[in-house]
This record gives structure tokens, C-alpha cells and sequence, in this order.
């Protein structure tokens, strides 16, 4: 915490002015980019960063001559020192395109009795991670609505701007999916917790699909969403319409309860199977690196459509 907070004292002229939420969030920021970096450092790369072959500057490797190959891709000293001809590879150096995107609404910062982090501290910790490790691979990261692409190393830092600044102007969240540009043959990675209706949500998810995009989402939730793990008089309050709603024995609701977000969840992937989506389950109480490697591994197409962490 000793680095997070030199970190954040270097920026106090950059607070001034901001909203009460981009404040809070701006807080929030360095000490959880430096646990993003530290996860990152954990996942091994797949195929963003795997080195193959392809048109490029930088040689890869010698491989034996073919009768499709051209004499010009001949390398002649290398030849010389055998009785075969060989040629020189390549290494591709097309960079892919993966665009981000973060849900910090207000149902985001809530955090149970069972979980150690808020579900919007875990989306921002994979969301920099997940660009972290991107753009070591030679990909290009964006944000969606608020960052172009780029292959910077400090990637992960100029979001953590981008975020803050859109908070203290309060852009919609939904508005930054419906209104998105991205270029064709993109990945976008969506991380929230998905349980606005499906009919609020599929416009969004719709809109990117139709602009040839891959799209992968991240769905968090404290496991206390996923149980009801209440018992007795409880008060469940809205954290964005701000109503509230006296249970005299929650437990009775529980098998209600756990129905509903089944059912919610079956019309999520059937949205998301019509655009040949994936979702990716996530919940607070497991480790941030669990998500990332299974996310690194589905960006690879190494997994199938919905798995869990």
C-alpha cells in the first residue's frame, strides 16, 4: 500500500475539480493497477503474444525450402552450410485490436459479508490486467467510447485517465455501447455484472455485433448475489433507483430467488449465442487471477462458449 499511495500523492493537482465520484475513483486506481500488474505477471501468454509465422521484419526461424516457395525467400548462407536449400521465416507482427469496456455503475460497488472487494474494484483490476498483458503481446487496446487504440505499454495507465475523466462527465453507461464505433474483426471485453433486463442490455450488445465484433463478458457477481445469503429481517436496498424492500424472513425467498437469476442468465446466453458471444462467470470471493488466465485462454479460443471462476 506504501507504493500505491506515493503513487497517488504524485497526482493531487489532477484530483481538484472532479466530481465526488471521480474522486472516489481516482483513489480507487493506483493501488489497484498495482495488483492488475502483479496478476498480469502471473498469466502466461497464449496466442496474443505467441510468436508464429507470417509477414514481418523480424526473422523467426529457418525452415527447409518447398517447391510452392519462391527463390527469392532462399537464404543462401544458411543453405551453404548443408546439402538442402532453406528459407527464412518471419514472425507475424499483425497486431489484433481488443476493445474494453467496464460497467461502474452504482450496483458495481457493492460488496457483501463474504466477499474481500467490491464487484467494481474486481472489474477494474481485470480490466487492467487484461491490457496489460494485451499490449506485452503487441496488441492494440481500447476503450470503449473513451480511449482509441493503442499499443502503449502504459496502456492500463491512460484508461485509468480516460475512466476518470468520464466519470466527472457522467457519460451514460449504456450510451457508450449503443453509440460505440470499433473496427471489423475486433474483440470487445465487457466486464460488469449483467443483471440489468436483457431487453436493456441486447441493444448494446447488438449494436458491436453488427460492426463484426467478437464479443467476450466477463460477468461478476458477489456470491451473495449468487445465494441470497441472508437470513432473518433483511432490507434490500436499489443502489441506483434507491428504493428499498423489507424481507421479514429472507431465506424464504431464496429458492425464488436463485430461479430468477437462472432464468436471467439462460436468456443472457441465448442473447449471446444468437451473436456467437461468450460469457465468462466470476465471483468476488475467487482469485482475480483465476479470471484472467480463463479470459486469456477464451481470447485464444482455447475455451469454450460459458465457464466459470
Amino acid at each position: 500500500m506504501a507504493s500505491a499511495q506515493s503513487q497517488q500523492d504524485t497526482q493531487p493537482n489532477a484530483l481538484l475539480g472532479l466530481s465526488a465520484e471521480a474522486q472516489g475513483l481516482a483513489s480507487l486506481l493506483p493501488a489497484l493497477q498495482i495488483e492488475a500488474k502483479r496478476i498480469a505477471q502471473t498469466v502466461v501468454f497464449g496466442v496474443h503474444g505467441r510468436r508464429r509465422a507470417g509477414p514481418g521484419d523480424s526473422f523467426w526461424q529457418f525452415r527447409q525450402y518447398e517447391s510452392s516457395d519462391t527463390r527469392n525467400l532462399i537464404d543462401w548462407r544458411r543453405s551453404a552450410n548443408s546439402d538442402r536449400l532453406f528459407v527464412r521465416q518471419r514472425e507475424w507482427e499483425a497486431a489484433h485490436t481488443v476493445w474494453i469496456w467496464v460497467d461502474l455503475t452504482a450496483s458495481m460497488a457493492f460488496r457483501s459479508h463474504i466477499a474481500p472487494v467490491t464487484k467494481r474494484e474486481r472489474a477494474l483490476v481485470l480490466a487492467f490486467a487484461t491490457a496489460e498483458l494485451l499490449v506485452r503481446g503487441g496488441e492494440r487496446v481500447g476503450l470503449i467510447g473513451l480511449m482509441p487504440p493503442t499499443v502503449r505499454r502504459d496502456a492500463s495507465e491512460r484508461m485509468a485517465e480516460a475512466l476518470i475523466a468520464d466519470a466527472n462527465a457522467h457519460t451514460p453507461t449504456a450510451h457508450q455501447l449503443v453509440t460505440a464505433t470499433v473496427a471489423r474483426r475486433a474483440d470487445c471485453v465487457l466486464f460488469g455484472d449483467f443483471l440489468d433486463p436483457i431487453e436493456t442490455m441486447a441493444p448494446g450488445f447488438r449494436h458491436l455485433a453488427s460492426q463484426g465484433v467478437r464479443g467476450h463478458l466477463v460477468q461478476i457477481l458477489d456470491p451473495a448475489e449468487e445465494t441470497l445469503a441472508y437470513n432473518g429481517r433483511v432490507e434490500f436496498r436499489d443502489p441506483e433507483g434507491g428504493g428499498a424492500w423489507l424481507a421479514a424472513r429472507a431465506e424464504r425467498l431464496r429458492e425464488r430467488y436463485t430461479g430468477r437469476l437462472a432464468e436471467h442468465r439462460a436468456a443472457l446466453d441465448e442473447e449471446l449465442g444468437r451473436l456467437q458471444w461468450t460469457r465468462l462467470m466470476h465471483h468476488t470471493d475467487r482469485s482475480a487471477g483465476e479470471a484472467l488466465l480463463a479470459l486469456h485462454m477464451r481470447l485464444s479460443g482455447d475455451l469454450p462458449a460459458w465457464g466459470q471462476t
